[in-house]
């Protein structure tokens, strides 16, 4: 991402916070796994789309007086000798050139620097990312700073960054678009590479190898979560992820899957008969899922309630299941559609943005019904990503194949 796009972020956030404020941004760190190992690092994604950087225990802090603003980057100080275990880490100059951010300190610095700036300005509110999925979480570097805060500055009111750089985040750029288009070509590659060699009596994690070596073909680092590659029952649980089960002749396999590129990432959802042919059963449950997804797609365009697709993918669904015997009232469809049929994608596969909103222009989400019958080891998951257009929306997706009679002539050419 070119570093005016990070740019132009900053300066419209600023636009949203109030007079005499502090924005303090932290990049994060990579939690111990075990031992002295960490886990992979992954940066805060709010930071990350206000500089463009991927290093770990950096901050950014912004300021806003008088309607000035003033930006500055704090990073980790070079180290000869840890450079020979780990590499080098970023110059300052390599900062300023990624970010556009000229002031850069070292990290030692920051909270003295930040004492300087309050007490030398007319400080009124300190802006954190607090936010805070579950009651249960560990705390946040931000949520223990917001602690510092209160206690060395009562008088400093803190507010919540989280929902403001949201707002920015769920309305796409033209750049973020093409990383998201370039994810899902990548994702339909490895697709395809799945389906050519697929066969009875494979096991599910080897059918995850076709589309793991794809992926890492294309240079793909990360995936935009864990791969779900369900067989047969396996496939009624929405989340399985454990791919270690012997598919069989009468499988579907429900895979649920995305490549991550540059931070952008897919989420595409496909079901197929592992011998090449769906059964009879089988072709009429997923021909409801696919009339349902197409419903939503038709419906989503500006203007319309989030909350309409997913009343729209029930109706669909709910009649499908009568006819199919499954259930007798609209009531009963819990009981084989337990989901909602989309979120935002973005920088984060459920990406942030208030689902209680009308739609926008700009806006990419996914389209992902589904059902699910254990008691036929069947589950049907068909998912693709719309941008919402001015006028109505795009499918992302939509050169990856779906249509039955498509999945059967490929696998059969295959």
């Amino acid at each position: 991402m070119k570093r005016v796009f990070h740019e132009n972020n900053r300066k419209k956030l600023m636009e949203k916070v109030e007079d005499n404020s502090a924005v303090v941004v932290f990049s994060g760190r990579a939690p111990y796994k075990s031992g002295d190992e960490l886990f992979s690092f992954t940066p805060s994604m709010n930071f990350y789309y206000l500089t463009g950087i991927e290093r770990e225990k950096f901050v950014l802090l912004m300021t806003k007086i008088n309607g000035e603003i003033d930006e500055q980057l704090f990073i980790e100080k070079s180290n000869p000798l840890l450079a020979r275990w780990i590499g080098e880490r970023m110059k300052p100059e390599e900062a300023q050139q990624s970010s556009g951010i000229e002031k850069i300190d070292y990290i030692e610095n920051f909270q003295s620097a930040f004492g300087t700036m309050v007490n030398k300005n007319e400080m009124e509110k300190v802006y954190l990312d607090l936010e805070r999925q579950e009651w249960e979480m560990s705390a946040s570097e931000d949520t223990t700073f917001a602690y510092e805060l209160s206690r060395r500055y009562p008088y400093l009111e803190i507010k919540d960054l989280h929902r403001k750089i949201s707002e920015l985040r769920v309305i796409k750029s033209k750049e973020e678009i093409e990383k998201l288009r370039e994810a899902i070509s990548i994702t339909r590659e490895a697709i395809y590479n799945v389906w050519k060699n697929a066969k009875p009596e494979m096991m599910e994690y080897e059918l995850e190898a076709y589309f793991n070596f794809t992926l890492k073909n294309h240079g793909i680092t990360d995936f935009a979560f864990k791969t779900i590659m369900a067989s047969g029952k396996n496939a009624a649980v929405l989340h399985y992820s454990k791919n270690n089960s012997k598919t069989s002749a009468n499988d579907l396999v429900l895979m649920d899957l995305g490549a991550q590129f540059e931070h952008y990432n897919a989420d595409i959802s496909r079901t197929f008969p592992i011998s090449g042919r769906f059964s009879q059963r089988q072709r009429k449950i997923y021909e409801v899922v696919l009339s349902a997804q197409k419903a939503v797609q038709s419906t989503a365009k500006p203007g319309v309630p989030f909350k309409r697709l997913n009343e729209v993918a029930c109706e669909v669904l709910a009649n499908g299941c009568r006819t199919l015997g499954l259930i007798k009232n609209d009531s009963e469809l819990s009981e084989y559609y337990f989901h909602g049929v989309s979120h935002f994608i973005g920088l984060d596969t459920h990406d942030v943005g208030n689902r209680n909103t009308e739609l926008k222009a700009g806006m990419v989400i996914s389209n992902e019904p589904g059902l699910y019958i254990p008691a036929e080891n069947i589950g049907i998951r068909i998912e693709d990503d719309l941008l919402i257009t001015e006028d109505g929306c795009e499918n992302l997706a939509k050169d990856i194949i779906k249509e039955p009679d498509q999945i059967e002539a490929f696998m059969k050419r295959s």
